[in-house]
């Protein structure tokens, strides 16, 4: 069985086709979850980290609907 690779980006860091429009990374499948979870970014102390920081961990990981079984 093949590993799973996560790759996870942000619309508004990525690069742009000739259409003006975002160009995600290659993959057999995306996720937007942008209309189901709220904006990490929200959260202006954060902004400087990565996604690795136990800070930005905890904003994501208690946003409504972030973990299973938790409702939006």
């Amino acid at each position: 069985m093949e590993p799973i690779r996560l790759i996870s980006f942000g619309y508004l860091h990525l690069p742009t086709g000739p259409d003006g429009q975002p160009v995600p990374p290659a993959a057999d499948r995306i996720e937007d979850v942008r209309d189901r979870l709220r904006d990490p970014a929200a959260a202006r102390d954060i902004l400087d980290l990565d996604g690795l920081h136990p800070r930005v961990q905890d904003v994501v990981l208690n946003t409504p609907g972030a973990r299973p079984g938790f409702a939006p």
